[in-house]
């Protein structure tokens, strides 16, 4: 070395090292998460399925983290709103998404509309619930069981209404999905939530709806709606009389929807880490599988990488069924 560049290094050393010293004490005093309020979106109206599992969750982390979590409803566009807002956010972990099924799904329908992508703008969390699909019919319609169901819709095409949270949603693909496997043909009507879906199924203005068990068993339990059939291998303990779709004579059928935690792409991992930890210890609670199991779901937590290919897949799997089936946004 010369002595000049001894002399610089010389130099340099004190300014190397009060910068060092200026980056520990930043990192020192940087509060830890969350340092303030934690914005939860729901791509749904208030009181739907996807709603009660992100209060409940939101209830827990702001008893757990010490920082309120405030659940902000943004319905519209098939979730799509909700899901941009969050995709667009800062990625510090105080804007997040709880979102649903439907959120794999809508990439196979408005691949020209959406801003994100559903797997790489964000960030995966996890999984908190799930929730089969059961086929309920209201005062509109009487229909004692799935083969008289199955005789009405045959003898009126295209005239019979089923109604589901939007276009796009789970309830969609799981609608078309039995009408391509039983031969019929029913009238799409999509809402911007379970919540008024169900309420007009209540209300007679629809015929039917392939609805998550979740959104629908206060009804069906106070005999405002008829379950005719659940589409998961086993009955339902919550409805222990309601045959699944084998058993009442559609071999094959199934269909469930999850609710799951996701934040903008490139949250740092320390954040993501208390989430995790947030999101499974949450589950784990006997109180939130109790609520759960109360609203027709089972807790579930697929976190992180796992949950993220989850994802990747469901947008391959919806993205094959939607051209099979020449699915549209309507």
């Amino acid at each position: 070395m010369t002595t000049t560049s001894f002399k610089a290094t010389r130099l340099l050393a004190p300014s190397l090292l009060g910068l060092a010293a200026i980056a520990t004490a930043a990192h020192a005093q940087a509060p830890a998460y969350p340092a303030k309020p934690v914005r939860l979106v729901v791509g749904f109206s208030a009181g739907g399925p996807t709603d009660v599992v992100a209060r409940a969750f939101a209830d827990y982390a702001a008893r757990t983290l010490g920082q309120p979590f405030l659940v902000d409803n943004k319905p519209g566009a098939n979730t799509i709103l909700a899901a941009e807002a969050v995709a667009a956010a800062p990625a510090d972990g105080y804007t997040l998404l709880l979102g649903a099924t439907n959120h794999t799904m809508i990439p196979a329908l408005y691949s020209n509309r959406v801003k994100f992508d559903a797997v790489r703008s964000f960030a995966p969390v996890c999984s908190l619930a799930v929730s089969p699909t059961v086929l309920v019919v209201g005062p509109a319609m009487k229909a004692p069981d799935l083969a008289s169901f199955l005789q009405q819709v045959k003898a009126a095409p295209g005239q019979r209404t089923y109604a589901t949270p939007g276009a796009g949603s789970s309830g969609h693909f799981a609608s078309e999905q039995f009408t391509r496997l039983t031969g019929t043909r029913m009238n799409h009507i999509p809402y911007k939530g379970a919540a008024q879906a169900v309420t007009d199924l209540v209300g007679g203005q629809v015929d039917s709806s392939f609805a998550t068990l979740g959104s629908v068993l206060p009804q069906v339990q106070a005999g405002k709606l008829t379950a005719l059939a659940v589409a998961a291998p086993q009955r339902s303990p919550l409805l222990p009389q309601v045959p699944t779709f084998d058993e009442a004579g559609v071999k094959g059928y199934r269909a469930d929807a999850w609710y799951g935690l996701l934040a903008p792409a490139s949250t740092p991992p320390a954040v993501l880490a208390v989430l995790q930890k947030t999101a499974q210890d949450f589950v784990r609670q006997s109180a939130t599988q109790e609520k759960l199991r109360g609203l027709g779901m089972e807790s579930q937590h697929v976190c992180g990488a796992d949950f993220g290919a989850q994802l990747e897949r469901e947008v391959k799997a919806y993205g094959q069924l939607a051209r099979e089936l020449d699915l549209k946004p309507e």
